[in-house]
């Protein structure tokens, strides 16, 4: 369910298996790890990283390629090469609009990157002993 004030919900939410239980018939998809490290080499360099999160601001409809020039200052070439990195791995698409190229970000390839760096949150912690569970619930 999509929090409030959020078309995609709540990234939390999500988890490394998502099932689709669409017609009776659940298909489980795991994030594979070669993808996930890939997506987060790409979002490791700081101007990829800025340019992936003015996307992300700028919601579904994206950014022209010149708009996100203009908000970060990044000469035409430079820009042209990290966004063609996030393409690469699919967090970013490219639609050209006449002369216009605009881009925008791939929102369920990042709520799946989020919730296979989370699905597994604190499972190794320790859980406390059931006689200490009991008191602290009293």
């Amino acid at each position: 369910m999509p929090a409030k004030g959020s078309p995609h919900g709540n990234y939390f939410d999500h988890s490394r298996i998502i099932v689709d239980s669409l017609v009776g018939v659940c298909h489980i998809r795991i994030m594979e790890i070669e993808h996930a490290a890939r997506c987060l080499e790409k979002l490791g360099n700081p101007t990829r990283l800025e340019v992936f999160r003015l996307l992300v601001k700028a919601g579904d409809e994206g950014l022209p390629v010149g708009a996100i020039q203009d908000h970060l200052g990044v000469p035409a070439s430079t820009l042209s090469h990290h966004v063609a990195h996030l393409v690469n791995v699919g967090l970013v698409s490219q639609e050209r609009e006449g002369r216009v190229l605009r881009c925008r970000p791939n929102f369920p390839l990042m709520d799946e990157l989020v919730g296979f760096l989370t699905s597994e949150c604190c499972v190794l912690a320790e859980a406390p002993p059931k006689a200490e569970a009991a008191e602290a619930a009293a």
